[in-house]
């Protein structure tokens, strides 16, 4: 049977209930996790016990016999010494590796984590040995755009609250996959509101600034409804707020509103239940703007609607205009609406 996935919230869980492994290697391209997680790692001991037993050190200034030399020590007056080792990355595979030597045999008093931040580790022998030996392997991925709306649920429920759909999907729309900018944003949030508290469109509004009325997922709405009104009221509150709503992250969501609006028209199961699993919705209101959408766009359409929105990129970029971009913006708006859906193959 396949080891479970160590995943960010397990690992997190893991650590709060005390449970710990005598060794961790964090890798991977995410930088949040990996610097959410050594900040708990740096908080295990009580501060009394750190002078004596926490050791921080740096890969390219520490050969790695110096690490496991401190690894092999015994903590003083304490249960565990903490050692961690920063900026792996920065060294070559074949040095790090030498760590395998150490984790063959690991101490039980001894917490060594192994931090490479930005990268992968290419070390087989290393990776082998932590996992043999009771280790854990913790591999930080950038989150697809798709993940984002569970990632916003799970942190919300961590901070003991609850969210209405439209407040994940305003959250993930304005802020996107920066998971730093988006965890200290539901931090804020628990911080005003507290404990067992409802994160509504308009609790966001008030404390972080996003307006319940004028933002993507409004905008993607009310063009999945056709409402040409709505839809350019927007584009003009977009217009006088370019600071908090630029256009490349608004055509990013139109893009791939009608990318999953096109995918469901060739699906072969078109239960709604095969539906909703392929475009990630989870709740019906999520759904609800991809049923407007097939009734009022036929697939046609739909590319029609893409390859604008790819004339748009061009255009935003100088390439053949030099319109305002909210101006070109409002022109792929209408271009959207009023669709005809002639292309030739």
């Amino acid at each position: 049977m396949a080891a479970p996935v160590v995943t960010f919230e397990s690992l997190r869980t893991q650590l709060a209930r005390r449970q710990y492994a005598p060794i961790y290697l964090l890798h991977g391209e995410e930088g949040y996790y990996i610097d959410a997680l050594v900040k708990i790692f740096e908080q295990i001991l009580p501060p009394e016990e750190r002078d004596f037993n926490m050791y921080t050190m740096y890969a390219p200034e520490v050969s790695m016999d110096t690490v496991m030399d401190a690894c092999r020590r015994y903590p003083m007056m304490s249960e565990y010494q903490v050692v961690i080792l920063k900026e792996a990355q920065a060294i070559n595979a074949a040095t790090l590796n030498r760590l395998h030597l150490y984790a063959s045999q690991p101490s039980a008093s001894t917490i060594l984590v192994i931090c490479c931040r930005g990268a992968v580790a290419k070390t087989k022998d290393l990776v082998a040995e932590i996992k043999k030996n009771n280790g854990v392997v913790f591999l930080s991925e950038k989150i697809k755009e798709k993940q984002v709306i569970n990632h916003i649920a799970s942190h919300i429920k961590f901070k003991k609250m609850n969210a209405e759909p439209k407040s994940l999907e305003m959250l993930r729309d304005y802020i996107g996959t920066d998971l730093s900018r988006l965890y200290n944003e539901i931090d804020k949030l628990h911080l005003v509101l507290g404990d067992n508290a409802m994160v509504t469109p308009e609790s966001i509004e008030r404390n972080i600034g996003i307006s319940k009325d004028y933002n993507n997922f409004e905008l993607i709405d009310a063009l999945a409804q056709k409402d040409a009104l709505k839809a350019f009221k927007i584009v003009e509150y977009f217009r006088l707020n370019s600071k908090n709503n630029p256009t490349v992250l608004t055509v990013t969501s139109i893009f791939g509103y009608f990318s999953d609006l096109l995918t469901l028209y060739f699906a072969k199961d078109k239960s709604q239940a095969n539906l909703m699993a392929m475009v990630g919705a989870k709740w019906d209101i999520q759904f609800a703007k991809f049923q407007y959408g097939m009734r009022n766009y036929n697939a046609y359409q739909v590319i029609e609607i893409i390859s604008a929105i790819r004339d748009f990129d061009a255009k935003s970029k100088g390439v053949g205009s030099r319109q305002n971009e909210y101006d070109l913006l409002k022109d792929l708006i209408f271009h959207i609406i009023s669709a005809p859906g002639n292309i030739d193959f």
